[in-house]
């Protein structure tokens, strides 16, 4: 349905008439399937939620600039989603069944307790195919102890907390990233659309998604600690989006130093950032704060002066006007949980002014 959306609709750009909204590619779908029978034999349901998936994506592309549409590949694209009926029912420990329109009910694995949901989706994720139940859980309560907590989020240390916790989400080992790199090459040489080319991208992709795995189970539990423990929790303020761009350039303005900034990009996303935040403001909603970024790793934290040669290093922050010394990243997190905002506080505290002195 998508890729029918695509044909029909796909090239329309400004200028031309008016392109057809959700509701009137829903009626040209109804025409369709009166006069196409292996389209009816679909549901309609799951073709009306590919047309509006089509059409957002089209709004996005006018509005925001993202990729245009594009067509949707065999075993790379698949999956529907169904939002008229969800009937589930447990049939024993591990093991569940739903209902999908059009093929009857059908056996699922349980990784988690059984939701009670109004819509799901399925999707097939190398080589496996996945049901997710859209459900919105309960926010957690806060504790009411009053205390807040800053979180300053980094490459090294991915949260660094004020009372003096480091938390790192767990990484690929480096016996896993040798066997992903080996299959990379193998694809590489691998003939063009060859059954070892695909087996090698495939067994690469496991490898990848492990570890997407690992990080969102990561994100998970570390969002209900913080969630259940503190009552404010402040993040430092981040675009994630621009600080991941390519620095590639363009053909005549080529960029610099690409590929250590393509290295420092994979780590930025390795450690699941946006995800935590994302994942703390579901849970604990009302109580998540962005403090704004700039200065926030080169204030003092004791005196408040704002120094880039206090900044000795990754790891050392030497305050050169009261001599206070600690970790960056825990100088950064005091910062953010006291809410100071970039050059909050450029001035030498009075106890460490120098003197004037007046001509006479």
């Amino acid at each position: 349905m998508w890729n029918l959306a695509v044909e029909q609709h796909g090239d329309w750009r400004p200028g031309r008439k008016s392109a057809p909204g959700f509701a009137e590619q829903c009626r040209q779908l109804t025409a369709a399937r009166r006069d196409n029978d292996w389209l009816r034999a679909g549901s309609v349901n799951v073709q009306q939620q590919a047309l509006r998936d089509f059409w957002r994506a089209k709004a996005a592309f006018f509005k925001s600039g993202f990729g245009h549409p594009s067509w949707r590949k065999r075993h790379r694209h698949e999956g529907f989603r169904i939002t008229d009926t969800c009937e589930v029912r447990k049939l024993n420990r591990h093991w569940a069944q739903v209902k999908v329109p059009k093929v009857g009910w059908v056996r699922f694995r349980l990784t988690t307790p059984l939701p009670t949901a109004k819509s799901y989706r399925v999707g097939l994720r190398n080589g496996q195919w996945h049901v997710a139940f859209a459900v919105k859980p309960d926010p957690i309560p806060a504790p009411g102890t009053g205390e807040v907590i800053g979180i300053d989020r980094g490459v090294t240390i991915t949260a660094a907390l004020s009372d003096g916790r480091t938390l790192n989400c767990p990484q690929l080992t480096g016996r896993e990233r040798a066997r992903m790199r080996k299959h990379q090459r193998r694809a590489a040489r691998a003939p063009k659309g060859s059954d070892r080319k695909t087996a090698e991208h495939a067994a690469a992709a496991r490898i990848k998604a492990r570890e997407a795995a690992v990080r969102k189970d990561w994100c998970e539990k570390t969002s209900t600690m913080l969630a259940r423990t503190f009552d404010v929790i402040r993040f430092e303020k981040l675009n994630i989006r621009n600080m991941t761009c390519s620095a590639k350039g363009t053909a005549a303005e080529p960029g610099r130093n690409v590929r250590a900034k393509a290295g420092l990009n994979r780590g930025i996303l390795a450690q699941g950032w946006g995800m935590l935040r994302c994942r703390t403001e579901d849970k604990a909603p009302g109580r998540v704060e962005d403090v704004p970024a700039p200065y926030t790793s080169l204030r003092c934290s004791a005196c408040g002066w704002i120094d880039k040669r206090s900044r000795q290093s990754q790891a050392v922050f030497l305050c050169v006007t009261c001599g206070f010394t600690c970790n960056a990243d825990l100088n950064a997190s005091h910062n953010i949980a006291a809410g100071h905002a970039g050059g909050a506080a450029r001035r030498k505290p009075a106890s460490v002014r120098e003197p004037t002195v007046s001509a006479a």
